[in-house]
């Protein structure tokens, strides 16, 4: 989710705490440095899928880390994982891709109890406030990986085992030249098309028009998926009822920001 909106849990208590320690496999590798607007950026040199940012972890999330992520927390291991094993059922699995403070995740979790949702997400107030979420809900059909999903897609997620990828505004990247930094590239849409079974599905989400143009563009470039049934001829579909408006999107709604739905399934 976008990391403009950090929606902070009701009840937090808004002083900033310190991470429980935990195995350093829950914790994600180093982002690159920014090496300037010149300089190749980490998806042309190795495709990653965040850039990382600061933030606070306060009380409450760092107390839902101690008492939620025992169980809820998956660590990155370079080997395929175990869906079923992981949630403790079979069931289908939807990926999701930055889910920022974990509003929407936890609504449409609750949404769909026949579900399991596997959600990446390296910022860690925003993994705290989910599992706060978790436990507040008590939501038994998400696990999270507080890792660069990009690895988690490469080395745990194997061909047609997904039956869907969330991914709700991710960084537009407004400037021309930041473009490059953009997630959604053929590269990585090729990766998650490769995840998705047969029917699955690919939800994109974005206030930006020129960013869900090219969301547009590139998924309508892989020979993996197809528009959905229902989208338009400029290729956006109705906000599937899923899909939570979050304060950030209600905000952007009244200044007469529009916002793009993209779907895409799996031939």
């Amino acid at each position: 989710m976008n990391p403009r909106d950090p929606d902070p849990v009701a009840g937090d208590d808004d002083v900033p705490a310190p991470l429980p320690s935990a195995s350093a496999e829950a914790h994600p590798a180093p982002a690159h440095a920014d090496a300037g607007d010149g300089a190749l950026h980490p998806l042309h040199r190795r495709l990653r899928s965040f850039v990382k940012r600061g933030g606070r972890t306060t009380d409450g999330q760092a107390r839902a880390y101690r008492e939620q992520g025992p169980a809820f927390l998956l660590p990155y291991r370079a080997q395929p994982l175990d869906l079923a094993a992981a949630f403790g059922r079979a069931a289908p699995t939807v990926l999701e891709i930055g889910f920022g403070m974990g509003e929407a995740t936890a609504h449409i979790a609750a949404l769909r109890p026949e579900t399991n949702f596997l959600c990446c997400e390296v910022h860690e107030p925003g993994v705290g406030a989910l599992l706060k979420r978790i436990g507040e809900q008590q939501l038994n059909n998400i696990r999270i990986c507080a890792h660069d999903a990009v690895e988690v897609i490469d080395h745990m997620l194997v061909p047609a085992s997904l039956a869907g990828v969330h991914i709700f505004f991710p960084d537009p990247w407004h400037k021309k030249r930041h473009h490059k930094r953009r997630l959604i590239q053929p590269p990585l849409v090729h990766k998650l098309a490769e995840r998705l079974a047969p029917g699955g599905y690919l939800h994109c989400a974005t206030d930006w028009q020129p960013y869900a143009e090219q969301m547009v563009q590139v998924l309508a470039a892989e020979p993996l998926l197809e528009r959905s049934p229902q989208a338009s001829a400029d290729g956006y579909s109705p906000k599937p009822d899923y899909r939570p408006l979050t304060k950030f999107e209600n905000r952007g709604l009244r200044l007469g920001h529009g916002v793009y739905d993209v779907l895409f399934t799996r031939t």
